[in-house]
């Protein structure tokens, strides 16, 4: 069971990945929240297969990358359900709008950004339980640490309110999820390979 899920997880956040750079091409917005709900639903049970298969001295790295995920996918879950929901379904104010609305750059912008730190510093612990066999397995940590620097972009841009008074901010964040998706999908791929080479 703990190898199918493992399996199954980097599957589905792969895809997810693909659909929402997909989603974020074509502009299709309902697409992108939805396909970023599915990374977060994914990526917890990623985290808890890359820490059940960690070795003995691995398992505080395991621990702690599988708790940061959680704090990830709550507030990402948050963020993406309440543009599926609140904005899309209700009447609101303008002050209302601007702390919601993820593209307004305000308040659920800043906590989406900080679940994406969070996230960055679940893969980085994430990469210390990863087994190195082969070339692959070395890829995949290498990647997992590596996307731990993302974690102090995603800090330290809302609080210098980089995208709030940026012109174009709309243009420039596409093409930096755009190289996120890049970043990330082969984790997704590297992670598949890596799992269905584990033992039950």
């Amino acid at each position: 069971m703990n190898k199918k899920i493992g399996i199954y997880s980097a599957i589905i956040n792969l895809c997810s990945v693909v659909i929402f750079a997909v989603c974020l091409l074509t502009g299709f917005l309902f697409g992108s929240f939805l396909s970023s709900m599915f990374i977060a639903y994914s990526f917890v049970p990623l985290i808890c297969s890359f820490a059940e298969y960690g070795k003995p001295q691995t398992k505080t790295a395991g621990k702690t990358a599988m708790i940061f995920a959680g704090m990830y996918a709550t507030l990402i879950l948050i963020v993406y359900f309440t543009q599926l929901t609140i904005l899309r379904n209700e009447t609101l104010s303008s002050e209302a709008v601007f702390l919601l609305d993820y593209s307004a750059f305000g308040l659920f912008f800043n906590l989406n950004l900080l679940g994406y730190g969070l996230m960055s510093l679940s893969t980085f612990f994430a990469g210390f339980t990863v087994d190195i066999r082969t070339k692959s397995d070395k890829a995949l940590k290498c990647l997992l640490m590596l996307h731990g620097i993302f974690f102090i972009s995603c800090l330290i841009i809302p609080i210098l309110g980089v995208f709030s008074s940026m012109e174009g901010a709309d243009i420039i964040g596409t093409f930096v999820l755009l190289f996120w998706c890049a970043f990330f999908a082969p984790i997704g791929i590297l992670s598949f390979a890596y799992f269905k080479k584990e033992s039950l």
